[in-house]
């Protein structure tokens, strides 16, 4: 489908306004063509005096044919410069509407998508779409359109001029036309792929960016200045030259309809200056249609900019429609029964990537309030299998149910509100500490944000801080450490008070004294709700009311950790292999 009818379908809401926009720049442009033929009529009265056009009106004398000329003047001079306002208003309202409701759709899927669908995506090719792209489309209906719509109303306006004054003529003056308007088709034809290819170009330094001022530490850390300075260079000059490739061509449309604009001026200058000097046309008439051969071949040098910029954003359009479009997954409306107890039951869940089975019909039951922990070597699908509690994926396979309801019948935002998550690399919001815990509450209670805190074993450096609760996070929490993000992310489940507790990898982050105190916490958390741990430090979790081991997309061993050891199997190689001892 083209990007213009992707435009049209998607701003449906809009369409009076851009109608209404349309009607302005009509009304502009036919007041704005006037003064050409008020000329003409000026130079009439002044040459043919008590035999001009307007003495045919029933003005006899010529100062009075002056006078009525200028007021009939002035009047279309201010209904040019109202309807220049109106439309210069509604197409820019239009523009800012547009491009505000764009961000927000396309905001509003990437949200409503698998978290997977951002790493897949790249989140520096995602921010291209939602800021250049949205303000590419925002950039056309701020000029653009509206150029469009008067090239092709002045087009009509002169050419009905012209054939009522002389047909002969006006066939001259539109002869280059047709060659103009072939030459830009195909100059749009050659375009559209190139900047399609800077589009994808440009999003690639974008991601580059982002990447890089995200482990700048690392960076430094490892002297690779240089080595990453080349990598955004290569990035940089491949938008460059895929840039260059379309400019190359954008730059060649102008110099072209400009030779083809002299063909038709020249035409009107020497045939109309030769009727008129037979007296076949009048002086005033002659005038008026050399200004307007102007007005009717001078605004088409502009379709070079114009098809840059049409070219540009139709681009630009059809990667913001491509996001939007991107199939979003089932989206169930069941809810929990009350009251929620937490019994998870994992039912020889089959999860695969491109293919690739990372979970083998696991099967798993956590009864409710019981501690379950999930300990085993990287890509053993642990993660995996919180994703599936989370409804972040699909099962291939087999069924996930909480409470006796399957995941799958039960809509995101209501299975979620029930679990808190703490992840291994913590998200933090750019606001306070108070505004962490309490993330996604809009009427949040202090005393709650104390209580999750102190929970969490945070309540002490927090208060030690200058502005305690109100103290700022920073960037992703760049104004704490590694342990200090973990806690207040801890708190933050512990906020919500949920039935269903999931860490993944929660204690990664922390020093052993820290640790313990959590370990604490948790433990006293983790009463009477349900805790599923993800953990590669197996004694954070020897406590746990069962310990499953994972190994290439299955349970391998289950049970407690003296249990497990006893077995002297996978879980107690791997207990040794920590720690040096034999239980």
């Amino acid at each position: 489908m083209h990007p213009l009818r992707r435009l049209f379908g998607y701003a449906r809401p809009y369409r009076g306004d851009a109608w209404l926009a349309t009607l302005y720049s009509v009304l502009n442009k036919i007041f704005d063509v006037l003064p050409e033929m008020l000329i003409g009529v000026a130079v009439d009265i002044v040459v043919n005096r008590r035999d001009s056009f307007m003495a045919k009106l029933g003005i006899a004398d010529p100062l009075q044919q002056l006078v009525w000329l200028t007021g009939i003047t002035i009047v279309v001079w201010l209904l040019e410069s109202l309807f220049e306002y109106l439309y210069a208003v509604k197409w820019r309202r239009l523009a800012q509407d547009l491009q505000h409701e764009l961000r927000q759709a396309a905001y509003g899927h990437v949200q409503a998508l698998p978290p997977d669908f951002v790493t897949d995506a790249r989140s520096g090719r995602l921010m291209a779409v939602m800021n250049e792209d949205v303000h590419q489309v925002e950039r056309f209906l701020n000029t653009g359109a509206n150029d469009l719509v008067q090239v092709f109303v002045s087009s009509l306006l002169v050419g009905g001029v012209f054939f009522v004054l002389t047909a002969d003529l006006a066939a001259l003056a539109f002869l280059p036309i047709p060659l103009i308007l072939v030459g830009a088709f195909w100059f749009q034809k050659k375009l559209a792929p190139r900047y399609a290819a800077a589009r994808e170009a440009a999003a690639t330094v974008s991601n580059r960016l982002n990447n890089n001022l995200a482990g700048m530490a690392t960076i430094q850390a490892y002297t690779a200045e240089t080595f990453e300075t080349e990598h955004v260079r290569r990035a940089s000059d491949g938008y460059r030259a895929r840039n260059a490739d379309a400019i190359r061509f954008a730059a060649a449309i102008t110099p072209v309809i400009r030779l083809a604009v002299l063909v038709g001026f020249v035409a009107t200058l020497l045939y109309g200056g030769w009727k008129t000097l037979n007296g076949d046309l009048g002086v005033g008439t002659y005038s008026a249609l050399v200004y307007l051969t102007q007005r009717l071949l001078w605004p088409l040098t502009r379709l070079a900019d114009m098809t840059d910029l049409y070219q540009r954003a139709m681009a630009s359009v059809n990667r913001v429609m491509d996001l939007l479009e991107a199939p979003l997954p089932p989206q169930p409306t069941g809810i929990l029964p009350a009251p929620v107890r937490g019994a998870v039951d994992f039912e020889h869940v089959v999860v695969a990537y491109d293919d690739r089975h990372v979970l083998h019909g696991v099967s798993l039951q956590v009864p409710a309030g019981e501690t379950h922990a999930l300990v085993g070597g990287t890509g053993g699908g642990k993660t995996s299998l919180l994703k599936l509690l989370l409804g972040f994926v699909r099962p291939a396979g087999g069924r996930v149910r909480v409470d006796g309801t399957d995941v799958a019948d039960i809509a995101p935002r209501e299975l979620r509100r029930h679990i808190g998550y703490v992840a291994q690399d913590p998200f933090l919001t750019d606001g306070s500490i108070a505004d962490n815990i309490a993330y996604g509450d809009s009427a949040p209670d202090a005393a709650r944000i104390e209580a999750a805190a102190r929970a969490a074993q945070a309540h002490g450096f927090i208060a030690a801080l200058p502005a305690g609760y109100a103290s700022e996070v920073g960037e992703r929490g760049s104004r704490l450490s590694g342990g200090q993000r973990q806690r207040i992310a801890i708190a933050r489940a512990l906020y919500r008070d949920p039935a269903i507790l999931v860490l993944d990898e929660a204690t990664s982050a922390v020093d052993n004294e820290t640790e313990a105190a959590i370990q604490t916490a948790l433990r006293e958390a983790a009463r009477d709700r349900t805790t599923l741990v993800v953990a590669h430090r197996l004694s954070t979790v020897r406590h746990a009311d069962a310990i499953h081991v994972m190994d290439a997309g299955r349970i391998v061993e289950s049970g407690t950790h003296d249990a497990l050891l006893a077995r002297d199997g996978a879980y107690a190689a791997l207990w040794r292999l920590q720690t040096g001892q034999a239980g």
